[in-house]
Protein backbone atom coordinates (compact mmCIF):
# COMPACT_ATOMS: atom_id res chain seq x y z
CA UNK A 1 0.00 0.00 0.00
CA UNK A 2 1.39 3.39 -0.96
CA UNK A 3 1.19 6.63 1.00
CA UNK A 4 -1.43 7.94 -1.42
CA UNK A 5 -3.91 5.11 -0.80
CA UNK A 6 -7.40 6.60 -0.40
CA UNK A 7 -8.98 6.40 3.03
CA UNK A 8 -12.49 5.91 4.35
CA UNK A 9 -13.13 7.43 7.76
CA UNK A 10 -15.51 5.67 10.12
CA UNK A 11 -18.10 8.04 11.59
CA UNK A 12 -17.83 8.99 15.24
CA UNK A 13 -19.13 6.11 17.33
CA UNK A 14 -18.81 3.54 14.54
CA UNK A 15 -16.53 0.62 15.29
CA UNK A 16 -16.75 -0.98 11.84
CA UNK A 17 -18.29 -0.85 8.36
CA UNK A 18 -19.56 -3.91 6.51
CA UNK A 19 -17.36 -4.97 3.61
CA UNK A 20 -19.93 -4.60 0.84
CA UNK A 21 -20.64 -1.04 2.04
CA UNK A 22 -16.96 -0.11 1.64
CA UNK A 23 -17.12 -0.96 -2.07
CA UNK A 24 -20.37 0.94 -2.51
CA UNK A 25 -19.40 4.06 -0.52
CA UNK A 26 -16.02 4.31 -2.27
CA UNK A 27 -17.65 4.07 -5.69
CA UNK A 28 -15.87 0.82 -6.54
CA UNK A 29 -19.34 -0.64 -7.24
CA UNK A 30 -22.53 1.24 -8.09
CA UNK A 31 -24.88 -0.98 -6.09
CA UNK A 32 -24.80 -3.10 -2.97
CA UNK A 33 -25.99 -6.17 -4.87
CA UNK A 34 -23.06 -5.92 -7.27
CA UNK A 35 -20.66 -5.49 -4.36
CA UNK A 36 -22.03 -8.58 -2.62
CA UNK A 37 -21.63 -10.58 -5.84
CA UNK A 38 -17.95 -9.73 -6.41
CA UNK A 39 -17.20 -10.42 -2.74
CA UNK A 40 -18.87 -13.85 -2.89
CA UNK A 41 -16.88 -14.58 -6.08
CA UNK A 42 -13.61 -14.03 -4.16
CA UNK A 43 -12.59 -10.87 -6.02
CA UNK A 44 -12.10 -8.71 -2.90
CA UNK A 45 -9.27 -8.81 -0.38
CA UNK A 46 -8.95 -7.45 3.14
CA UNK A 47 -5.35 -6.95 4.25
CA UNK A 48 -4.20 -9.01 1.26
CA UNK A 49 -6.38 -12.04 2.06
CA UNK A 50 -9.37 -13.06 -0.08
CA UNK A 51 -12.59 -12.34 1.81
CA UNK A 52 -15.94 -13.86 0.80
CA UNK A 53 -18.08 -12.70 3.75
CA UNK A 54 -20.19 -9.84 2.38
CA UNK A 55 -20.99 -8.44 5.81
CA UNK A 56 -17.52 -8.86 7.28
CA UNK A 57 -16.91 -6.13 9.84
CA UNK A 58 -14.03 -4.03 8.50
CA UNK A 59 -12.34 -1.99 11.24
CA UNK A 60 -9.89 0.92 11.36
CA UNK A 61 -6.45 -0.02 10.08
CA UNK A 62 -7.67 -2.60 7.58
CA UNK A 63 -7.15 -2.23 3.82
CA UNK A 64 -9.81 -3.34 1.33
CA UNK A 65 -8.78 -4.00 -2.29
CA UNK A 66 -10.78 -4.70 -5.44
CA UNK A 67 -9.92 -4.51 -9.12
CA UNK A 68 -6.61 -2.73 -8.59
CA UNK A 69 -8.04 -0.15 -6.18
CA UNK A 70 -7.43 -0.05 -2.43
CA UNK A 71 -8.88 1.91 0.47
CA UNK A 72 -7.66 2.08 4.07
CA UNK A 73 -10.24 2.33 6.81
CA UNK A 74 -9.44 4.92 9.49
CA UNK A 75 -11.15 6.06 12.69
CA UNK A 76 -12.44 9.60 13.13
Amino acid sequence: MSADTPTLTLKSGEEYIELYKVLKVQGMMSAGGEAKHVISEGQVTVNGEVETRKRKKVVAGEVVSFNGESVKIIAE
